[in-house]
């Protein structure tokens, strides 16, 4: 009776933890990367003829290089027809006079140019590797090699004044003979729009304004020549391009209370029962696999041991797919199967009660490792 009494007025120290359960995040991480972009569509060339006359075939081939998440450069080459034409009044003056004259011809070329591109869509909203439609700019510079047109001789006139056989002055028209190749600096700007079908491969819409000096079209009026194409194609990206960071949650913070303990009776305290340590097994898969390879299947057993030898024990068996390859769709269903198959091991093959497990899907939206390849695994922890 003593002893209990005594032993009611210890005091013991006073542990007090002070913690908020946080989950961890995962970040985005831009990765540098080449494409290949190839276009095609329809130019219109700046003229006096109609609007349907002066409209031609285009098409462009294109490799850049992503420097950041706003900027990349782009080395392109546009090439096959443009067009020039005259307007209806002065295609029948042409005609009274005696000459053959037609609204349009058209002549080849072949224009190779350098961009700076500008990702607007991650400088306005910011980076987002998951977004399905993107909208860029660009700017650049370059050449046009206007090649020879055999129309150019015969259809290319100009006014002049001449005198007859009669000592009349008169006006007439003349051939301006301007049918040489020529090479022409060029500027271009122009708007870009990809819709995203993976990580890999995009459908790209493009608009650009190009502006050359003046003869392009073979006609001299003192003043630049200009055309406008609108494309469209497929680009596709080499290597990834983003990774993913996953950043714990900080450990909480713990504050420690202490008291003066005065000891009265010093009596032995009963052996505490020893808690066995959690068991963790990670179990890898090859990429858009969910079967359990050899070499993964001594874990598997692993975990089945472990719980033969504690009765109480449960495990936790959570499913995930790497962010590297596929889409959210295909990593959902990558990352329940790979935690169904493990369930299913230990069930049928090692005997484990189903109210004993438990599992999850993570999908690829969060990586548990930075190497992105482990993150094709199924994290199985038993206690």
């Amino acid at each position: 009776m003593k002893k209990a009494i005594l032993s009611c007025l210890m005091l013991m120290g006073v542990l007090s933890v002070s913690a908020q359960e946080q989950k961890g995040t995962t970040e985005y991480v831009f990765e540098p990367h080449w494409y290949l972009q190839l276009q095609g569509g329809a130019q219109y060339t700046t003229g006096e003829a109609k609007f349907g006359d002066m409209i031609s075939p285009t098409i462009q081939g294109a490799v850049g290089y992503q420097f950041s998440k706003t900027v990349g450069a782009r080395l392109g080459i546009n090439a096959w027809q443009s067009k020039t034409g005259w307007d209806e009044e002065t295609v029948n003056k042409v005609k009274a006079d005696g000459y053959s004259l037609n609204n349009t011809f058209s002549f080849t070329y072949i224009a190779p140019a350098l961009d700076l591109t500008f990702d607007l869509s991650n400088i306005i909203a910011g980076y987002n590797p998951n977004r399905k439609v993107s909208f860029g700019a660009f700017i650049g510079i370059g050449l046009n090699y206007r090649m020879q047109s055999d129309d150019a001789k015969s259809q290319l006139l100009t006014m002049v004044k001449y005198t007859t056989n009669n000592g009349a002055e008169n006006w007439g028209w003349t051939p301006m003979y301007d049918d040489d190749a020529c090479l022409f600096f060029k500027g271009q700007a122009g708007l870009t729009m990809d819709i995203h079908i993976n990580d890999a491969w995009s459908i790209g819409l493009e608009g650009n304004f190009n502006m050359l000096s003046d003869r392009y079209n073979f006609k001299k009026v003192g003043n630049p020549d200009s055309y406008f194409n609108l494309l469209a194609g497929i680009k596709y990206n080499f290597g990834p391009t983003y990774s993913t960071r996953f950043i714990p949650a900080p450990e909480p913070e713990i504050r420690y209370v202490d008291k003066i303990v005065e000891k009265i009776v010093e009596v032995p305290a009963p052996a505490a029962a020893t808690a066995a340590e959690p068991l963790r097994r990670d179990i890898f898969f090859e990429i858009n696999k969910t079967i359990i390879r050899d070499s993964e299947k001594q874990k598997v057993q692993d975990i089945a041991d472990y719980m033969n030898v504690h009765p109480t024990s449960k495990v936790m068996i959570t499913g995930y797919a790497d962010a590297g390859t596929g889409n959210d769709r295909i990593n959902d269903r990558l990352a329940k199967g790979r935690a169904q198959v493990v369930v299913k091991a230990l069930m049928e093959q090692y005997g484990i009660a189903e109210s004993r497990i438990s599992w999850d899907s993570k999908g690829s939206r969060v990586q548990p490792f930075e190497e992105n390849d482990k993150n094709r695994v199924s994290i199985c922890i038993a206690e």
